[in-house]
This record gives C-alpha cells, structure tokens and sequence, in this order.
C-alpha cells in the first residue's frame, strides 16, 4: 500500500490541511510537490522537515489564480519526473461576509483561487493524464458548499462548484482511467477558524454529533485513500466523501 515514485502536485500545502497533506504523502515515499503563495519561510521548514524521506519534495511559489503560472509548475513537474499520478487541489480562501457588506473584490477573490484555482491547475495538466491515460484529481471541498453557511454565499458558491466540477470532469474522463473525487470536511483545525467568536465555536461544536471537529490529518487520511490504487478503486469516481463527525450532511 505505498505511494512510492508517485508524483503528487499539491496546492496550498504551506500550512493548515496542505501541509498536513504533503507531510503524509512525503511519509509515504510519493515525490511531492507543492504549492505556496505567500508563505515561503513555512514551506522552506515543510521542505527540511521532509527530505529524510523516501520521495523528493519541492515548494514552488504559485498564484493558482494565475493561468500562466499555473501551466509553467505543470511543464516544470513533467519535464523533471516524467508523468503527473495525483493531483490534489488544495488551496484556498475565505472571506466572509454577508452578502449586504460583501465587496465584489471579496467574491472574486475567493472564486478564483477556490474554483478558478482547481480549473487553472486540472486544464493545465490534463493533456498529460490524458496521454498517459491514468491519474487521480482529489479536490477540496466542504461542507459548506453542501447545506451552505450564513456569511458564506461567496466561499458557499465557489466549495458548491467545485463539487459541480467534481462531478462533470469524473464523467468526461472515466474512460481514461482518471478518478475524480471530492472531500467535504465540515470544520478543520485550522487558522481559517481563528477569531470565530467563542459562542459560535460552541454552538457550531454542539452541532457536530463527535462534539469535536476535524483534524488536518484526518482530512490528509482521506486523501491518502483516494490517492493510493491499492486503497481506492478506480470505480470510485464523481463523489464527494463528506468528513462532518457524523453529521449527515
């Protein structure tokens, strides 16, 4: 069960749930490379941190906003390990608001690196996992994008189409041996929760039947499945794995 000489692209993997991610495939031998935006000095600990593994791992600064950008880590990752096996986009934003005080730079902001971001990086690597006709693309979803968030509809909307996306590629490219699949955790051990008000910390743990929420390595767990062959099937495709601690989503 080893993700060994497996080439694994990795945005936002310089804190929260990413680094969480790359630590677990560098552990497992994978070649990891990974993206950052601003967080140089952290990926540069995640990179030293992770070179006494089996595998190699690079952080590359990328704006996955950015299309050219994005293109440019594709054609560096092919021309240096040959083939892409998985790829997991990672990176994202919030930026609540409710919608009355949301600014239009809000929404664009968070549409284009959650959603845009996940097309910037699939379109640019897919005539490589077509030609090589093999290859799996885990996408970060939540839970929000299911039942939606009050002070959310722009982070709301972009998780909710990246289900959509999720859905309509595992279609167009089952026929290539190319899984597709969504994770949807519900709230993660993250800095993203930092200065959430305690009442709607509690209130928000009260409705999470494990009265705790996720952990980035529990999502790092799940994408470790559905990155190892011989953990997930390539039947499974299109879905979306809900990580809500038994909330029903």
């Amino acid at each position: 069960m080893s993700l060994v000489n497996k080439t694994i692209i990795i945005t936002g993997g310089s804190c929260g749930i990413g680094k969480a991610v790359v630590e677990l495939l560098s552990a497992k031998g994978a070649n990891v490379v990974f993206t950052y935006l601003k967080n140089e000095a952290d990926a540069k600990k995640i990179v030293a941190s992770c070179r006494g593994n089996a595998g190699h791992i690079q952080a590359y600064g990328v704006d996955v906003k950015d299309y050219r950008d994005v293109k440019e880590l594709i054609n560096k990752v092919i021309r240096e390990y040959k083939h892409i096996d998985v790829i997991v986009n990672n990176a994202g934003i919030k930026k609540d608001k409710s919608l009355l005080y949301m600014e239009p730079s809000d929404w664009d902001d968070v549409m284009n690196t959650n959603l845009t971001g996940v097309f910037n990086v699939v379109k640019s690597a897919m005539p490589y996992l077509l030609k090589q006709r093999k290859g799996r693309i885990i996408n970060m979803g939540s839970v929000s994008g299911i039942s939606g968030l009050a002070g959310q509809t722009n982070y709301s909307s972009s998780k909710a189409g990246i289900i959509g996306f999720t859905k309509a590629l595992a279609k167009e490219v089952a026929t290539y041996n190319i899984c597709v699949n969504t994770i949807a955790p519900g709230p993660v051990e993250t800095n993203m929760l930092k200065g959430l008000a305690k009442e709607h910390l509690d209130k928000l743990l009260k409705s999470i039947p494990m009265k705790r929420m996720c952990t980035p390595r529990e999502v790092a767990m799940t994408v470790n499945f559905l990155a190892n062959e011989e953990l997930s099937p390539p039947y499974l495709t299109g879905q979306v794995i809900t990580l809500d601690g038994g909330g029903g989503i």
